[in-house]
């Protein structure tokens, strides 16, 4: 039988309804207030940790990319900064135009943003207009584009604003540059700078013409050391003597982004068959071929990176997408125990795979680098997914980023982003407020210090 309601039964229950929410409201707001006050504690207590930044792409001053012409001359400006975002990955950025007028390329340039504001890739610098301009860009007007314009290009003349945002703003103490520009130099620019050896092309140089850059290429600098490298052995002697001057440069662990050009799966190869391919041209061998010289270079480099004691930071996930998920790298972190594995921006998409590897295998160290820029809700999730699974001592954090705005606003957005995830364990009562306090600790600083323990001699502040 069905219940027909009359109207004076309505109006009873709709009056019953409100009265309850009138009761539960005070309760509501009041639980509410509580939760926003742990965050706000958490959050006061990161933005006082003196991070250690494990990944970040800072060059030199003067090689800051995206620098353009303006009627006061050649510099970085509010274009520079979105031009070598990560928003232009999904969105399309109005190129500079050829008169150099700001006005010209914001009538264009202000629609860019329109179908992207709920994104990270835009998201992430919205804290550095904010924080360091008094700008809210979600609802930034022409003149005050024109003004942040302007500022942004005075501020970039010397180094001085880059230096005051990462050091005091940012409050980062160290930070360690990959030079994907010129992998085989180890240059500390700046005074929190610590070097990172990125072995990328030395994976791949099967041949002279597989390292396009003069810089990158092992055979240049066996030639700059008066190396001799016609055979395959001499080449693993001069990769070996990369590695000892890279030690004695500071460098502080190797890097690795193969999964921009290939799949992660490295399957153990034979010396002779990768011996096979060295020395032939590249239009001579097979992509077989090449692979398995490739897979044969990356556990080689392996063994060197325990044999030196360089941890391994890998990258892992979004990249060419397919062949980039940390599972394929298991069967190397299993048969390389003495290898410090570090699988960087948590394997985005694959966070919970990286925790099950992580929680299996104690070589392995998580990288939340870029991934609160990648997806901040996935990032939330996964560092409460991480410590549900792994020991706090083995989350790490990157800002991955090029310049003083973008580092200042990865670096804020990581902060809100952990002091969320750990507020709301506090709140479920799964950790006290002090041990959060302590996680917090861990992933911006302590846990680098205790797996690069030479940044202890680096750290200046």
């Amino acid at each position: 039988m069905r219940l027909r309601s009359s109207g004076s039964h309505r109006v009873a229950v709709s009056s019953l309804l409100c009265a309850a929410v009138m009761l539960l409201t005070p309760a509501l707001i009041e639980a509410e207030r509580a939760d926003l006050n742990v965050y706000l504690r958490l959050k006061a207590k990161l933005d006082k940790i003196r991070a250690i930044d494990t990944h970040d792409h800072l060059r030199a001053f003067n090689k800051i990319p995206d620098r353009v012409e303006t009627p006061e001359g050649r510099g970085i400006n509010l274009y520079s900064i979105w031009a070598h975002s990560y928003l232009t990955r999904t969105t399309k950025i109005t190129p500079w135009p050829a008169n150099g007028q700001f006005d010209t390329w914001w009538k264009h340039a202000q629609h860019n943003f329109d179908d992207a504001r709920a994104t990270s890739f835009y998201r992430y610098l919205l804290p550095a207009f904010r924080d360091l301009y008094g700008v809210d860009f979600d609802a930034i007007t022409k003149h005050q584009a024109n003004d942040l314009n302007r500022r942004i290009f005075e501020n970039y003349k010397n180094d001085r604003w880059l230096i005051d945002v990462i050091v005091e703003r940012a409050n980062i103490e160290l930070m360690f540059i990959d030079p994907y520009w010129n992998r085989l130099q180890f240059a500390r620019d700046y005074k929190f700078s610590v070097p990172v050896l990125n072995v990328t092309t030395l994976l791949s140089a099967s041949h002279p013409a597989r390292t396009p850059s003069r810089r990158d290429s092992p055979f240049v600098y066996a030639e700059r050391n008066n190396m001799s490298i016609d055979t395959f052995d001499e080449f693993l002697v001069v990769i070996e003597r990369i590695f000892q001057d890279a030690l004695a440069a500071d460098a502080i662990c190797l890097k690795s982004t193969q999964a921009y050009l290939r799949s992660l799966r490295y399957v153990k190869t034979p010396k002779n068959v990768a011996a096979a391919t060295f020395g032939r041209r590249p239009e001579d061998v097979s992509a077989e071929e090449q692979k398995q010289f490739e897979d044969f270079m990356f556990w080689y480099i392996c063994s060197l990176s325990a044999r030196y004691q360089l941890p391994f930071q890998v990258h892992t996930g979004d990249a060419r997408v397919q062949g980039s998920s940390p599972m394929l790298l298991v069967n190397v972190i299993e048969q390389n125990p003495d290898t410090k594995f570090i699988l960087f921006h948590g394997g985005y998409p694959w966070v919970g795979e990286t925790g099950a590897i992580a929680m299996k295998h104690s070589n392995v160290w998580i990288d939340s680098c870029w991934l609160p820029t990648l997806s901040y809700t996935m990032a939330k999730r996964a560092f409460q997914e991480w410590l549900d699974a792994v020991p706090s001592d083995r989350i790490m954090w990157g800002a991955d980023t090029v310049d003083a705005e973008g580092i200042y606003g990865a670096t804020e957005t990581t902060r809100r982003c952990l002091a969320e995830a750990l507020a709301e364990k506090v709140e479920r009562g799964e950790l006290s407020e002090s041990v959060a306090n302590q996680i917090g600790q861990q992933i911006l600083r302590d846990n680098a210090l205790k797996l690069f323990p030479r940044l202890n001699r680096m750290l200046w502040r």
